[in-house]
């Protein structure tokens, strides 16, 4: 169905696609200038994997291994690992939905999210202490108690006795370096869900988990015009505006790509190249949240996991004593970018499907479990970290939204049903 209602005709799927993942030879990728790029190199890989082995870990000179501390060597071996890991992962990790930049861009990428997921199994069967202390292995700066930063503690636009300026409340918070992270953060949530409703539902239910949750948190204790003005009309309205006027350019392309060979000049050659980093085609993602109440439940599933993710980051860095500049948040989101891209693409080819039987892709199942494993990290670390509880009046609040949004369901549900049963009348 279309957004208004009506009906668009069913997804087609030809012969050359499996699982959802398209051939790379339906979108001319296959050229005799990058057709080295696509043969399989695994055995001459794995011997270099493996003289590079023998000479980082000193295996035809134990000697030199033994003037290496056991700490060092320790992270050496831990760091290697991985390293074998993701080198598996490049060349064997099954495909994805993805074919841009090249398929084991994305391989590669299922292995990152397989890693972390290990990582945070780890974690959790930590205590809070040796967790923070762990923490000194990925950074030495990491460790230490954490400041108290909060946004709300001078809430006045004018404030005629500041030595500085008179709207000096408003310039620490509009010229902060966390303006443009937020502006590029709603820019690359709109690249992925292509849904202006959908965006706009994210962008005020992520200001109002901050409204609930700022008894615990001092970073979510925000000004008015801080939470309404500056993040919600401003920020997430101009990262929402221009990722649908991104959007728009690609869906209103016109997707026939010619190989690198080709091209008829350097500056074509060059256009091709820079092409390989956009998508092969573009396709439109079908959410339709009003479909029925089991899509209703689906779409409102995927954004509560959107909020659940985005609350992680807060938590966590209370809890594990991360500073907001510190590079592990920095790498920690690129990450999750990464993995959403593809989680968005085989969600919504999920939804699309019509198959009886059916099951999410590898990256949706890594996806919840990496959300489920920070979740409970963050419930178990801060455990006794929240004395205040939450408001009386927010608690009400909430729970008459649950029970309402459960009684629309079910009169939904039930009216479908009648509606059913009068069909087979």
């Amino acid at each position: 169905m279309e957004v208004n209602g009506h009906h668009k005709p069913r997804r087609e799927y030809n012969g050359r696609e499996c699982n959802g993942v398209q051939s790379v030879n339906n979108f001319g990728d296959i050229d005799p200038w990058t057709a080295w790029a696509y043969k399989p190199r695994t055995v001459s890989l794995l011997l270099m994997g493996t003289c590079f082995l023998i000479w980082a870990s000193g295996a035809l000179d134990p000697e030199r291994s033994f003037s290496v501390d056991r700490v060092s060597s320790v992270k050496r071996g831990v760091f290697a690992m991985i390293a074998v890991f993701l080198a598996y992962s490049f060349l064997q990790a099954p495909s994805t939905v993805l074919i841009r930049p090249h398929p084991a861009i994305w391989r590669l990428v299922h292995g990152m999210a397989v890693v972390y997921l290990v990582a945070l199994t780890f974690l959790l069967f930590q205590t809070r202490d040796d967790a923070r202390q762990f923490m000194k292995y990925l950074h030495p700066d990491l460790g230490v108690e954490l400041p108290e930063r909060s946004y709300g503690t001078d809430c006045r636009i004018y404030v005629p006795d500041h030595p500085k300026s008179r709207f000096n409340n408003v310039y620490e918070i509009l010229f902060d370096e966390f303006v443009i992270a937020h502006i590029l953060g709603w820019w690359g949530k709109a690249i992925m869900i292509r849904n202006q409703p959908l965006l706009w539902v994210l962008s005020i239910g992520f200001e109002l988990m901050e409204l609930t949750f700022r008894h615990m948190l001092p970073n979510f204790n925000e000004c008015w015009w801080d939470s309404i003005v500056l993040d919600i009309l401003i920020c997430n309205w101009f990262g929402i505006w221009a990722g649908m006027k991104t959007v728009r350019y690609f869906d209103g392309r016109t997707y026939e790509w010619v190989g690198l060979s080709r091209q008829p000049n350097i500056i074509s050659k060059v256009k091709r190249t820079l092409g390989q980093f956009t998508p092969a085609q573009w396709d439109k993602d079908e959410w339709y949240p009003l479909l029925g109440p089991w899509r209703f439940i689906q779409v409102l599933s995927l954004c509560i996991v959107f909020m659940i993710v985005e609350l992680n980051t807060f938590f966590l860095k209370f809890c594990l004593w991360i500073p907001p500049r510190n590079p592990l948040i920095v790498y920690r989101l690129v990450l999750w970018w990464l993995i959403a891209i593809p989680t968005i693409r085989e969600y919504n080819t999920y939804l699309q499907d019509r198959k009886p039987v059916k099951k999410v892709g590898s990256f949706c199942w890594l996806s919840l479990a990496i959300c489920i494993l920070e979740l409970l990290i963050g419930i178990k670390f801060g455990h006794g970290l929240f004395p205040k509880s939450m408001p009386s009046w927010l608690f009400i609040a909430w729970t008459t939204v649950a029970s309402l949004l459960t009684m629309f369901l079910l009169v939904w549900t039930w009216k479908i049903y009648r509606t059913m049963l009068r069909k087979r009348l």
